[in-house]
């Protein structure tokens, strides 16, 4: 029996990028990798599990904070090599930083500026 795991191309670390967005506004909230396990667990779970490279183990995004993103859908691009989850983002934070999503910086006149505002202070989210 084939596996939805077998049309993926993993890359040489048997990961897969995958992008999280908004399933109703649509922006992009983060970027994280997966491995084979991550992607069952996630589908299996109906919420975001990432493999965390630095760390080396598997993480459900909001274990610590309570953020975490349900999915509404899963796709994956043209070669296979990519995966978008359309998510809802409890709690309305992405980033570890306390923002809306991750991609806060906007370069503007060759400088990188920050351009959403902190919905909630690190600290309050990792005590």
């Amino acid at each position: 029996m084939t596996s939805f795991l077998d049309k993926i191309t993993w890359n040489s670390d048997g990961l897969i990028p995958a992008i999280a967005q908004d399933h109703l506004s649509g922006r992009v909230l983060m970027m994280a990798w997966m491995n084979a396990e991550a992607l069952t667990l996630t589908v299996d779970e109906n919420r975001a599990v990432y493999w965390s490279r630095s760390r080396q183990k598997l993480w459900r995004k909001g274990e610590e904070s309570g953020h975490i993103q349900k999915i509404k859908e899963i796709r994956l691009d043209c070669d296979s090599d990519v995966i978008i989850l359309s998510v809802e983002q409890i709690g309305g934070i992405a980033c570890h930083t306390g923002r809306e999503s991750c991609f806060y910086y906007v370069l503007e006149n060759g400088e990188w500026r920050s351009a959403d505002p902190v919905l909630k202070h690190q600290r309050d989210i990792y005590p």
